[in-house]
């Protein structure tokens, strides 16, 4: 059923479990960029806030037990591991393990849903780094994007419907929908998804994923919401362009405040369409900030949930496992996307999401 593949990697970001974690964490995250220990601490005083840990671990232990269920009632009889990019458990340690228990060929899931260079390339340079060097490591192939499957969208589909209703005196009938994601520099955007496209992926794809939600909601409630695409999570020097409007700044402008005020809201409902789980940015920069900028200014506000470890979305790693697994062997297979663009490609084109920082070699690629 899913030969060539006789395991699965999760493969996610990350993040401390203990406060004694989170200033190397962050330089982990940070390495070679040069910033100060001092900016470092000041930024970790976000995990602080939550007991020095980040909720990200948890929620793959419960993603992973999530898949090992659905894999199991399925039929599907193949082991599941877990590496991270930058905290325990290490990617690398992981492959080692991998290849200790001769796992041949694995396919890999990326708790990353977008084209750019650290939503997608970058992860794929870890994998490279994770294989070099270990006596019989297993081929890794990542599964492709998924911005567009049925089942991320469909859990988001209903979260924006549920923090719709929640808000009061009926304000979700006419209330603006603003879709929230990490924003990355303008750079990175604009060198995103292959170079024959022309760039600008990773907001295309976003504002894709957000015209299918607030279009299944209008076909179930009969009501079109003004919606927009914003970012949190800015880092970096001041002096490098980055995506914006910043979601703060964004609130301001629909209640009528700040530099850049724009049309008018009487409510909004934040979808953290960049986001697969309620880790940092989502719990901090939106539950923490962007719901206190809304207090201030008197705007009504709800933050829909993400899709965490909804059977669909679980559902979904099974479909991209074994839809991969009939391509790679030669099978008929009918990729799930909905929205504009279609199905993601298997295989990241030449030069696709290139690192601005300079070429490194990379897996899962067509430059493989």
């Amino acid at each position: 059923m899913t030969d060539p593949y006789d395991a699965l990697l999760l493969v996610s970001f990350g993040g401390p479990e203990k406060p004694e974690d989170v200033v190397p964490f962050l330089e982990n995250v940070t390495r070679g960029r040069g910033i100060p220990k001092e900016r470092l601490e000041q930024v970790g005083e976000h995990y602080f806030l939550f007991g020095g840990r980040s909720p990200i671990n948890d929620q793959n232990r419960a993603f992973l037990a999530a898949l090992e269920a659905d894999f199991a009632e399925h039929g599907i009889d193949v082991p599941v591991y877990w590496g991270n990019r930058n905290w325990d458990p290490y990617l690398r340690e992981t492959v080692a393990q991998m290849a200790a228990d001769g796992v041949t060929r694995a396919a890999c899931f990326v708790t990353s849903a977008y084209s750019s260079w650290s939503s997608c390339r970058q992860y794929r340079e870890n994998l490279y780094d994770a294989v070099d060097g270990i006596e019989g490591a297993p081929r890794l192939d990542k599964l492709r994007h998924y911005f567009n499957h049925p089942g991320f969208l469909e859990p988001v589909v209903d979260a924006t419907l549920a923090s719709l209703a929640d808000l009061p005196d009926g304000l979700g009938d006419d209330a603006r929908i603003v879709f929230v994601t990490h924003s990355i520099p303008t750079a990175m955007n604009d060198g995103s998804g292959p170079p024959e496209l022309g760039g600008g992926a990773y907001v295309a794809q976003h504002r894709s994923a957000a015209q299918v939600v607030v279009d299944r909601i209008a076909e179930q409630t009969g009501r079109h919401h003004e919606h927009d695409l914003v970012f949190c999570s800015r880092s970096g020097s001041p002096q490098t362009p980055w995506l914006e409007p910043d979601v703060n700044d964004h609130l301001e402008a629909l209640a009528g405040e700040g530099e850049a005020a724009g049309p008018s809201a009487s409510a909004v409902v934040m979808v953290p369409i960049g986001f697969v789980s309620d880790h940092m940015e989502v719990i901090y920069d939106l539950d923490t900030e962007a719901l206190a900028t809304a207090e201030r200014l008197g705007l009504p506000a709800r933050r829909a949930a993400t899709p965490g470890v909804d059977p669909r979305f679980v559902a979904m790693v099974r479909d991209l496992l074994l839809e991969r697994a009939a391509i790679e062997s030669g099978e008929p297979a009918a990729p799930a996307s909905v929205g504009s663009i279609g199905p993601m490609w298997n295989q990241c084109p030449v030069g696709c999401c290139a690192n601005p920082r300079g070429e490194r070699p990379a897996l899962c690629g067509q430059d493989a």
